[in-house]
């Protein structure tokens, strides 16, 4: 065994077991597993005794970011490299729309830190996650921050970055499924179909300040499917400014609540009905809104039954 060998030459270089870890985490991320998989043993024994001799217990203690796209909430389809960097973590900060499934994933050791992240109902204001990253990154630590679906659509990956840049931390962006592709596919509508929808659109139906005031008259094409993302709330808003702006009233829409888990709800309708056919009904958040003509596709390629 390859690492057996090597055990006790890297006790000695390095006295803390902290950094031995650290160092067996890079070492299994790293070519030399590549070289033992394609059976070049020489080699990859060549490659961790010079891993070895430059060892360095500072370096190895320097703290890192991984802003996580954890998917729409099947654990299923997480990312090789999601799960792999979830389980290298000593501390996973995560939010609502991330399943107690993939949370459970991560180490048995690591600190899990929940910072909220609901409409009107945030446990942390951003500017507190953002620095709480770098504080633990500070401290040397591994930090994954657990995002549902992909962190750079709609997740404010972006802001959180910011702040990791300007203090000059280590960090990586693990892309993941978005919502619209995710709760589309177990929903059964595709969101591009030669017959139905040549582009697609993802939208937020929420702003900054609350308001859903967007660019109308650009998301009312005939042959284009647009996913509203936070909408539910502004849902007969939505609806009414489509068909103010020229989409017909009897356009296909599909409200897909808490999408890809065994909760799954899907709920079809037309622009001009679906607001009063859900009036008093309780739809559960996160819900995304799919408008177009491939939402008709859903009685037939619904495959997905929680």
């Amino acid at each position: 065994d390859l690492m057996a060998r090597f055990r006790q030459p890297l006790k000695e270089k390095l006295d803390n077991i902290g950094a031995r870890r650290l160092f067996w985490e890079q070492t299994l991320d790293s070519p030399v597993v590549e070289k033992v998989l394609a059976g070049k043993d020489s080699e990859a024994e060549a490659m961790l005794a010079a891993a070895i001799e430059s060892a360095d217990a500072a370096c190895l203690s320097r703290g890192e970011v991984y802003l996580v796209g954890a998917g729409p909430g099947d654990p299923d389809l997480l990312t090789f490299r999601a799960l792999r960097l979830l389980q290298k973590a000593d501390v996973v900060l995560y939010d609502r729309l991330v399943g107690k499934g993939i949370v459970d994933l991560a180490r048995r050791d690591a600190e899990l830190v929940y910072v909220g992240k609901a409409r009107d109902k945030h446990a942390l204001p951003q500017n507190n996650i953002n620095e709480l990253l770098v504080h633990y990154a500070k401290q040397g630590k591994k930090v994954c921050r657990l995002k549902g679906g992909d962190p750079f659509i709609f997740g404010r990956g972006g802001e959180e970055i910011d702040l990791i840049v300007a203090e000059g931390i280590d960090f990586q962006v693990v892309p993941g499924i978005t919502a619209a592709s995710g709760c589309a596919s177990y929903a059964g509508i595709p969101l591009t179909h030669r017959d139905h929808a040549q582009s697609v659109r993802f939208v937020t139906g929420h702003r900054k300040d609350g308001s859903v005031d967007l660019d109308w008259e650009h998301l009312v094409g005939e042959h284009e499917t647009v996913v509203f993302y936070m909408g539910l709330v502004g849902l007969r808003e939505i609806c009414s400014q489509l068909i103010a702006h020229g989409r017909s009233g009897d356009t296909p829409i599909a409200l897909v609540s808490r999408g890809t888990t065994n909760l799954q709800e899907v709920i079809t309708g037309t622009l001009d009905q679906l607001a009063d056919d859900i009036e008093g009904r309780e739809i559960h958040a996160p819900t995304l809104i799919i408008v177009g003509s491939v939402v008709s596709l859903h009685p037939r390629f619904g495959w997905f039954k929680p």
